[in-house]
């Protein structure tokens, strides 16, 4: 009875170790197979390519990409990767999720900023041009030199505020009379009215018989 009583105790502490290796062993394989242990992939760049043919890429090695913003590059084509996160170059895990900026199919609309009748023209092509404006030259009328009146878009008259393609080229309406012209033209007037008088100061004196 004794001896019957000892193995099958010894038969149930086998068992209980056995269990114990066995979940261990199989903790270790759920996690190697949870973490992709040892599996690293190194990621390319995506810069430039078009959506479409990156997904196909990643999906090959088995990551995913996801566009979470977009931005707007004139030189690139629409829909072409301008950033990704995680950079290239990044060793990740099997099944990250890579997030790009893409291209718009469309120019931004942006805001004029209130730049009418309220800077100069240097003031105003930097304001602009800052923003990423395009500039054609200015077009010239009477008032304060260098002071911008307007500003107009393919012939059409802009507000402050109102949104404006930034492949649009503006054209900047400033005044163009300068001082010192303006001083010459007076006394050119002068000149001219002194001269058409008809006075002459020259007298002619008769010699008297």
């Amino acid at each position: 009875m004794g001896k019957l009583v000892g193995r099958y105790l010894l038969l149930n502490l086998l068992a209980m170790v056995l269990v114990v290796v066995l979940l261990c062993v199989g903790v270790k394989w759920g996690l190697n197979a949870y973490t992709r242990h040892g599996q690293e992939i190194t990621l390319p760049n995506l810069y430039g390519m078009d959506y479409k043919d990156a997904l196909v890429l990643l999906d090959q090695d088995g990551l995913l990409i996801e566009a979470n913003d977009t931005g707007y590059n004139k030189r690139m084509a629409a829909d072409c990767i301008l950033m990704q996160n995680p950079a290239a170059g990044t060793h990740v895990k099997e099944g990250r999720t890579v997030y790009v900026t893409i291209n718009s199919t469309r120019s931004p609309m942006v805001a004029l900023p209130d730049v009418i009748d309220n800077s100069s023209y240097r003031q105003a092509q930097a304001h602009l041009t800052a923003i990423g404006f395009r500039l054609l030259p200015p077009k010239r009328i009477e008032g304060d030199y260098d002071w911008v009146y307007r500003v107009e878009c393919g012939g059409r008259e802009l507000h402050a505020g109102e949104m404006v393609s930034i492949e649009s080229p503006l054209t900047l309406v400033i005044g163009g009379t300068l001082p010192d012209e303006a001083e010459d033209e007076d006394m050119l007037e002068w000149m001219n009215e002194d001269a058409d008088d008809g006075s002459d100061d020259f007298e002619e004196v008769g010699i008297d018989d």
